[in-house]
């Protein structure tokens, strides 16, 4: 039986409407990667970081470093969406 990978998109939207959880140093990772890819310039990416998030489908290496994946975009643009409506706690 031959297994098929899943489509980049498909992937991504499986991702995104799961309520995963990073931690503070996988996400602030992945922030990161976000900004890169803006073409923002970044600071360093901690290499455990990125390869937690490259076995979680959310990062990848290339010859030019770490980069974000389109499941990773997903997941950092939900995280975004839910920051951005939680209420406000310290006021």
């Amino acid at each position: 039986m031959r297994i098929r990978a899943l489509p980049m998109w498909a992937l991504a939207a499986m991702l995104a409407s799961t309520n995963m959880t990073l931690s503070a140093p996988l996400l602030a990772a992945l922030e990161n990667l976000g900004r890169k890819k803006a073409g923002n310039e970044v600071d360093w990416i901690n290499i455990a970081d990125a390869r937690a998030l490259t076995d979680l489908g959310l990062a990848g290496r290339t010859g030019a470093g770490w980069i974000i994946t389109a499941a990773g975009a997903a997941v950092l643009a939900e995280h975004d969406a839910d920051s951005s409506t939680a209420p406000d706690q310290g006021r």
